[in-house]
């Protein structure tokens, strides 16, 4: 139970004038006329509305000395997070000279009136170079290949892609090149006959891969009007920013891969294997990843007087993660110094060139000298020379839910770049996140202070994921199912779309969320235990209702807020009773759904509640109608296409 907060003083505004009538008789008796038509009644009313805003604003103080104590104790506001995509940038026409597109490009959305466009920036270089092919091999496994080079180089010669007959999964065809292809739009121009029958060619059991240093990684086909290499025609691939040399068949190269995939149910296979006459790459254009905010160039902060806990505030704020090159130096008297950034002082030395930059604010803070209970004064991190000049060789400024941004939607190129075309993402933005609320920061702070830092129950292991990152709406902690087994950390993260729009994809966890969550952890964990990060089971819920609607009132009206409260009330973000997800470990009944339809403007009365399963991944309901839909401990339930009929 938490302590009563104190109230100042509790007089209101009726308190005082009543107060001040009580007076009157005794400081001035000639006054005999209280009534509220009296000049000096009103002068008292006035009077007495000052002073009761003044009290208000006096109680307020207990409020901000609690919030002065949470700053003091080191808890600190989460500061945004800036969405992440890959912006792919198309050339005008293939060019013989490697065209390069610099770090800190900017594209932004296009202007729309009343908001401000959003811009992503590019986090490195991009170069791209045209492909120089230099091999064939095919393969049936096993470490077994067959040169087609040559084979394919001979006028009027074919290369059967896959060796097997009849072809089986596992087939493969390599293409390899002389330099890596990372990040760039690859085109293969392909001269086929038709000898691949019987495949789908809108869906062929085929995948492109590259070698990415440890494994075979996936290459999206950003278009391919060959069927599968059934036709003649082209086949553009998205390389990945991973693409490692491997040596096969004793040659020495950049391997891209066209792999025959074990046929999904229904699928068609290939009934003889597609035959290459001719083969040449090209690269169109390339994706790098690129994050929204804004960059600040070198900055100079001020100069320094030579005393402990020197303080210099960056002009923009709110400061995004730092990236490589970017950090404080000093230029004085001894020389250009780098200075290291730190979580705090607590282990800094009077020799170690130690900073703290906080993100919320953009202050950054230099070591202060502490006196201890021996009389010693130690000085925690080093002090810049007096007059040393302070600057920051760089910064971004930005974030929050705002970018993310749909797929298509970033095509503004801010810069001019030489034989560029046109730039777009072809991917959805995801990972923004607007920065914590100081009311959410007092809800955290006691949270925090209860347990301390450490995971040591399943709450622990929660609030610290809460903790982790913003981007983090709610997490749930499983106690290991056996003596050694890692607890497991189901993660729902934050998804700013309105429920209706809500897909299983949305609610996947990246990789950046993932290395925060990781590198939070792993420091605070018990001893012997270790955690696994994972997602729940999203269990798709798809409800067919029919409702009798008000007299008078529109049946696409009464539909449509129909379908948005079962929309938002089976939901992992805003759903349940709550209104803050639906709960775990809460089943489903065609009960509950009445309930909510009874209370919808418009629906006069509930007269069939059907309830299906859904597999959300493939989109298609599972079994028969049923009244009741449970859930297991580690899933949560998420709405598929509902059905309302209103008569």
């Amino acid at each position: 139970m938490s302590l009563p907060a104190p109230n100042l003083d509790d007089r209101r505004f009726q308190d005082i004038v009543d107060e001040a009538k009580r007076l009157i008789p005794r400081y001035c008796p000639e006054w005999t006329n209280h009534n509220l038509s009296d000049p000096g009644v009103a002068l008292i009313e006035l009077f007495a509305w000052m002073t009761d805003m003044f009290l208000y604003r006096l109680n307020q103080v207990p409020d901000r000395l609690y919030t002065k104590f949470l700053d003091l104790v080191g808890l600190e506001l989460f500061a945004p997070q800036a969405a992440v995509t890959g912006l792919t940038f198309w050339l005008s026409a293939p060019e013989a000279e490697p065209v390069t597109v610099p770090v800190g490009t900017e594209v932004a959305t296009a202007p729309e009136p009343g908001s401000e466009p959003v811009v992503f920036v590019t986090d490195h270089d991009l170069h791209i170079a045209q492909p120089e092919l230099f091999a064939l091999l095919t393969s049936s496994g096993l470490d077994r290949y067959e040169n087609a080079w040559e084979e394919l180089r001979y006028p009027g010669g074919r290369v059967r892609c896959f060796t097997s007959e009849p072809p089986g999964p596992g087939d493969a065809f390599y293409l390899g090149f002389r330099h890596a292809l990372v990040g760039n739009v690859i085109r293969l121009q392909v001269e086929t006959s038709v000898f691949g029958l019987g495949i789908d060619p809108d869906r062929p059991p085929l995948a492109w891969e590259v070698w990415g240093g440890e494994a075979w990684i996936p290459a999206a086909v950003h278009r391919d009007d060959t069927g599968g290499l059934n036709r003649t025609g082209s086949v553009a691939l998205l390389i990945p920013p991973w693409h490692e040399p491997l040596t096969l068949a004793h040659q020495r190269g950049f391997w891209l891969r066209g792999r025959y995939t074990e046929p999904e149910a229904g699928q068609p296979v290939y009934a003889a294997s597609p035959e290459i006459q001719g083969l040449a790459a090209a690269s169109l254009g390339g994706t790098v990843s690129a994050r929204h905010c804004q960059y600040n160039p070198a900055e100079t902060l001020g100069r320094s007087d030579g005393t402990p806990g020197q303080v210099f505030t960056c002009r923009q704020r709110p400061v995004l993660e730092r990236q490589l090159k970017e950090g404080v130096v000093t230029d004085g008297v001894d020389g250009r110094i780098e200075w290291l950034e730190v979580p705090d002082f607590s282990r800094s030395g009077p020799g170690d060139h130690h900073i703290v930059w906080e993100a919320t604010t953009g202050q950054i803070r230099f070591g202060p000298a502490v006196a201890y209970p021996d009389g010693t004064v130690r000085q925690h991190g080093a002090i810049p020379a007096a007059g040393a000049e302070v600057s920051v060789s760089g910064y971004r400024t930005g974030g929050g839910a705002r970018g993310n941004v749909g797929a298509g939607t970033l095509n503004v190129l801010r810069t001019t770049i030489p034989y560029i075309d046109r730039a777009t993402n072809l991917e959805r933005a995801t990972g923004g996140v607007d920065g914590e609320t100081v009311a959410n920061a007092k809800l955290r702070g006691p949270l925090a202070l209860r347990s301390g830092d450490r995971a040591v129950t399943a709450a622990d292991v929660e609030r610290l994921a809460l903790d982790a990152d913003p981007a983090v709406a709610r997490a749930r902690s499983l106690p290991p199912a056996s003596p050694g087994a890692p607890v497991r950390l189901l993660v729902v993260p934050e998804v700013k779309k309105p429920p209706q729009t809500l897909e299983l994809d949305d609610f996947a966890v990246d990789d950046r969320l993932f290395a925060q969550l990781r590198n939070h952890l792993e420091p605070r964990r018990v001893l012997g235990t270790s955690i696994q990060i994972g997602t729940p089971y999203y269990q798709g819920v798809s409800v067919a209702v029919l409702v009798s609607g008000t007299a008078g009132r529109a049946p696409d009206l009464v539909r449509e807020r129909a379908l948005e409260a079962l929309y938002s009330w089976i939901n992992p973000l805003v759903g349940g009773p709550a209104g803050s997800g639906w709960p775990f470990d809460t089943d489903l009944t065609a009960g509950v759904i009445a309930e909510v339809l009874a209370a919808v403007d418009g629906v006069d009365r509930v007269e069939e509640v059907v309830l299906f399963e859904a597999d959300v991944r493939n989109r298609v309901r599972v079994g028969g109608g049923k009244e009741l839909v449970r859930l297991g401990q580690d899933a949560l339930f998420l709405s598929f296409q509902h059905r309302v009929v209103v008569r």
